[in-house]
């Protein structure tokens, strides 16, 4: 079945499973390069230990790889929950990188999964167990990833951060399914802190995927009807395109001012291919704004420009009836030095810089 199903998609030839997609319509094969080969396998994909499931995967990848299509194949396997590290461990050690071009990794900003919250009418502590719970996403990567470079010094084999995001109860109001969730600042602050955290880890983790895109968990759109509006995460998404296919560049913080016990500022940056500099910062305390000062060693800067995202309460959102209550704006409090920009970036805040 597996066979028959990649030779639909992905073979040029002649085979009976090719001939069908050709009498249903389509010639050319659809040339699907990434292919998931099981699903959470350590749980509702089959309750697997590690060790039977890595072997399941070897012989499900090795016929993957005859009907690749032109583009070749991406296998991906199903891989660790938050800090299941022996599973990661596992697979690198199991499984061939001949047979494995990446692992993949779930994490959910869940603090109670018996009680996960309201997506809108949460207060301040539930804010920060969901901002704690997100932020462990640096310390599992951190591990995942030196696990891998064990087994794979030479980084043939990827790290997919293909599950992640917010997820709440739903609001008693949505009838739009179990899984339909409204998206505030909270989850805009989820967004830029953990696409810093894949950034700066852009060496092994090559794909992030958001949990899910349309009126699921942290959506980057909802509709009702005919009625579509774009969410906080969607706008954070949008703001931080300008690091996709650019360099990364390396950044530190000196003295990151404390929210409780979490770093308030997270930060990372990159180059892209017209040598324009992006900086993208998030301050996640939900009431003080931070003092920036970027060093960035150029004396003489052509190019300065800023977008924010941020609104007056954690819990503002778009809604059907005011779909642009959150938008990206210009920020203009930022002032460029000899050697370095400052900035005040306000509470709860997403902002990218432009810098030449």
């Amino acid at each position: 079945e597996f066979i028959d199903w990649m030779q639909y998609t992905n073979h040029s030839g002649v085979s009976p499973m090719a001939d069908w997609r050709r009498e249903n319509g389509r010639e050319a094969p659809w040339d699907v390069k990434f292919w998931g080969i099981g699903n959470e396998a350590w749980g509702c994909g089959g309750n697997m230990t590690a060790e039977y499931y890595a072997d399941i995967y070897r012989q499900y990848a090795t016929f993957l790889s005859a009907w690749s299509g032109p583009s070749g194949v991406f296998r991906i396997a199903s891989g660790a929950s938050e800090d299941d590290y022996h599973w990661t461990e596992t697979l690198m050690k199991n499984v061939p990188s001949s047979l494995m071009e990446a692992v993949a990794l779930h994490d959910y900003a869940v603090f109670d999964w018996a009680d996960k919250g309201p997506s809108v009418r949460f207060d301040e502590e539930i804010y920060f167990k969901t901002m704690r719970e997100a932020l462990l996403m640096k310390e599992y990567v951190s591990k995942h990833i030196k696990i891998m470079d064990q087994y794979d010094p030479d980084n043939r084999i990827a790290l997919f951060v293909d599950e992640w995001g917010g997820w709440y109860d739903t609001e008693p109001e949505l009838a739009n399914g179990v899984l339909f969730q409204q998206n505030t600042i909270r989850d805009a602050m989820i967004a830029g802190s953990l696409l810093n955290i894949f950034n700066n880890h852009a060496k092994r983790i090559k794909m992030a995927n958001l949990a899910q895109t349309v009126n699921v968990l942290q959506a980057v759109i909802l509709t009702e009807g005919a009625q579509m509006i774009l969410t906080p995460t969607y706008h954070v998404m949008k703001m931080y395109k300008v690091h996709q296919d650019a360099q990364l560049i390396p950044t530190s913080v000196s003295v990151n001012p404390q929210y409780r016990e979490l770093d308030a500022i997270s930060v990372s940056a990159s180059i892209d291919q017209i040598g324009m500099t992006h900086i993208s910062l998030v301050n996640i305390h939900p009431t003080q704004p931070q003092q920036i000062r970027i060093e960035t060693g150029l004396s003489l800067l052509t190019t300065l420009s800023a977008q924010i995202l941020t609104s007056e309460q954690l819990q503002d959102y778009n809604s059907f009836q005011t779909p642009d209550a959150v938008m990206p704006r210009e920020f203009s409090n930022i002032q460029a030095n000899s050697g370095s920009v400052d900035l005040m970036i306000p509470a709860h805040a997403v902002i990218v810089i432009k810098i030449q």
